[in-house]
């Protein structure tokens, strides 16, 4: 199906080459494209007007060509939008969450695209609209709410805001009574902040010019930010930091991470201005998550080689590494993914045979039990209670063809309370549908999970077409949750597939291991099975799968169409980190230093360069027969710059051997997460799945019952 003749006849944009050559460990390569990198790419970030006149011209261009040839789609593209959008209600409402005297919430209004939040008295009553998403995007191309923050006494409201899509978030104080922001605002800073104990003040992180949550303040109200007390200083630019709050509203915890290392550090409400406690240094390789627990902290940890994590406690007058004890032992092939304290009970959320479970424990008794559910692939969601002192906790469920489920659960008398279901205004009939869990066969001998839903007409003869995403990396497991998206693709005859690759935690914590570093290729080579598996049982043909996947998935989908392009008819690459060995040569940018655990150090080890060479998608273009293929990135993407997926684009156009173009859709007034607006964002996957139809030859294909 891969055919350039599906495509009209138009001539690509040149792209200069002024070639920069760099030397580490002996060995030299050339990057003809390295122009297309902004010299002053931070302060683009914060004004793209200050973007190269020869590089936007260059980006506008891209666009320019991307629309003529997706311009026969125009109308498909509205089609499967208004599809999509038939499929949410409009003025959907979440259900609020109790906190005190009132019960939060969120919701959406008929043809907005932001969302607002509410308040109701705690047992029901008049809504109050707290933050109105549209009232503050409006005359904004670009808006995102970041992290929200009642005050304990309920007067006032912490939120933030990016409006240019790079992630650096001013922060507003709200005064509840009148509806009006205060003076306060800060602006850098990582987009959210924790209450102090009286509701005089905040801590909050801030962003350094290279986008590094290197400080924590504390900010008084009515002061200017110049006079804020610096808290805690992280000197080291390759870890991440955070600050979060208990909500018994006696501790503060400041988290500092990589991808395999962490630290905690304490600062008790009662003693604000003390310094901070350290609970156990960073260890490398040693991770550990603290949770309040009333006179204990909870400590979620893989120390001691508990590769799937282990529970320990630690009293609150001394929670120091010595002083750990365990509760809740290691188990190899369960992985244990978080937990929450309450007064009465503790909980825990983990996965074992590759499905999610919530575990409750009786803190007096020892005594636990499983909420579970039957489904052959389902995703579970652990939403938990703002208050300590309670017996409630909040979940969420569904499947591939099962809509959302949100249960209040009765963690003493085991009784599950059905509070919503997803609606599906223009009708969902989950039996039209067929979901399955496949083993895919792996290069090693290793069997790789497979989630994937199709319409139960689609006939498995291999000639339906199949949307296979992947993503694979940093440990992060893509549930089999349910995708009113995809179904649009479904309706024409789509396999979808999910391929849940080593780099993930699917089947636990050495799934991960085994995706990473030395054997990150194992991410690739896995997809490609999943591929050919899906071949072999007859539920498509390699001319008619469209890979899919973003960010280090995008780097998945450049690895793999450099390394089998034969097996696949199309590729969909979203914020693809497809640069790697630049990026990680290159500690001035924002993820680079942290980032090292998971890819490799090529400046400091010349065999870490040497793996990532091998397979750095830009690094590993050949001239060659390629699919076609679609890169979408974001102008002001502070974790995978849009001069990757440029400069990508423009070596494939430069090596390839076919005829099959190479399209970049690259959003002038967006960054990572693409479009802020929920349908605006929705008009994005519709071009996606346009390229994927177009490409497998469905582009004239009505949906199931039309």
């Amino acid at each position: 199906m891969s055919d350039s003749a599906i495509f009209p006849q138009m001539k690509a944009p040149e792209t200069q080459e002024h070639p920069v050559e760099d030397t580490w460990h002996g060995i030299t390569r050339v990057d003809e494209f390295a122009w297309l990198r902004a010299t002053n790419w931070q302060e683009v970030f914060r004004d793209p007007s200050t973007l190269d006149p020869a590089i936007r011209a260059h980006l506008e261009a891209e666009n320019a060509y991307q629309r003529g040839l997706m311009a026969d789609t125009e109308e498909l593209q509205k089609s499967l939008f208004q599809e999509m959008k038939g499929r949410i209600k409009e003025d959907d409402s979440s259900v609020p969450m109790k906190d005190g005297p009132f019960a939060y919430g969120s919701s959406f209004k008929k043809g907005g695209e932001q969302p607002r939040f509410f308040r109701i008295p705690r047992d029901g009553g008049e809504q109050e609209i707290i933050l109105d998403g549209d009232v503050e995007a409006e005359g904004k191309a670009y808006f995102r709410i970041g992290g929200l923050d009642h005050s304990s006494d309920h007067k006032r409201l912490l939120w933030a805001f990016d409006d240019k899509g790079s992630e650096f978030f001013t922060l507003h104080v709200r005064d509840l009574p009148t509806g009006k922001d205060l003076s306060d605002r800060i602006e850098d800073t990582g987009g959210g902040g924790v209450w102090n104990a009286d509701n005089s003040g905040f801590f909050y992180t801030r962003l350094d010019e290279n986008h590094r949550p290197s400080k924590i303040f504390f900010h008084t109200l009515g002061t200017a930010p110049a006079e804020d007390r610096l808290v805690f200083e992280e000197a080291d630019p390759g870890f991440f930091m955070n600050v979060g709050g208990s909500r018994r509203k006696d501790w503060i915890f400041i988290s500092i991470n990589d991808h395999e290392t962490s630290e905690y550090h304490l600062l008790s409400m009662a003693k604000p201005d003390a310094r901070p406690l350290l609970v156990a240094a960073r260890e490398t390789g040693i991770q550990y998550d603290l949770e309040e627990g009333g006179d204990v902290f909870f400590i979620l940890t893989n120390a001691d080689g508990a590769k799937d994590f282990k529970i320990m406690t630690a009293p609150v007058s001394d929670p120091v590494r010595a002083n750990w004890k365990e509760l809740v032992p290691h188990e190899p092939g369960r992985l244990i993914l978080s937990v929450m304290g309450f007064e009465n009970f503790m909980v825990r959320l983990e996965r074992k045979d590759g499905l999610p479970r919530i575990v409750v424990r009786d803190r007096k008794t020892g005594e636990e039990h499983m909420i579970a559910f039957e489904e052959e692939a389902y995703s579970l969601g652990l939403a938990g209670a703002y208050e300590y002192d309670t017996d409630v906790i909040r979940f969420s469920y569904s499947s591939m063809t099962t809509p959302s489920q949100l249960f209040d659960y009765d963690m003493r008398t085991r009784e599950r309370t059905l509070l919503k279901t997803q609606e599906v205004p223009s009708g969902h009939d989950p039996d039209n549908y067929v979901t399955r869990r496949l083993m895919a066969p792996a290069h090693d001998g290793e069997l790789v999970p497979i989630s994937l839903i199709y319409h139960r007409d689609t006939p498995l003869d291999g000639s339906a077409p199949c949307l296979l995403y992947g993503y694979g990396s940093y440990g992060i497991t893509i549930p089999a949750s349910f995708n009113t998206n995809c179904l649009s693709l479904a309706d024409r005859g789509f396999v979808y597939a999910l391929a849940h690759v080593r780099g993930g935690k699917d089947k636990g914590y050495g799934w991960y291991e085994d995706g990473k570093r030395a054997k990150k290729t194992n991410t690739f080579l896995d997809f490609i099975s999943v591929a050919r598996h899906l071949v072999a049982e007859r539920y498509t043909a390699h001319d008619r799968i469209v890979a899919q996947g973003g960010s280090a998935g995008g780097m998945l989908m450049g690895a793999i169409a450099n390394m089998a392009p034969e097996a696949f008819g199309g590729v969909v690459a979203e914020v693809p980190f497809v640069d790697v060995l630049t990026t990680m040569l290159d500690d001035t940018l924002p993820l680079t230093p942290p980032e090292w655990p998971e890819w490799g150090n090529p400046i400091a080890s010349e065999d870490d360069y040497k793996i990532i060479a091998s397979y750095s998608p830009y690094d590993n273009v050949e001239a060659k027969d390629y699919p076609p293929i679609l890169a979408v990135a974001g102008l002001t993407d502070p974790r995978v710059t849009y001069w990757e997926p440029a400069k990508w684009v423009a070596r494939l156009r430069k090596l390839k051997t076919d005829k099959n173009p190479v399209l970049f859709k690259i959003n002038m007034d967006a960054g990572h997460a693409g479009a802020s607006g929920r349908f605006s964002r929705l008009e994005e996957i519709a071009y996606t799945y346009a390229f994927a139809l177009k490409v497998t030859g469905r582009a004239g294909v009505a949906p199931a019952g039309r």
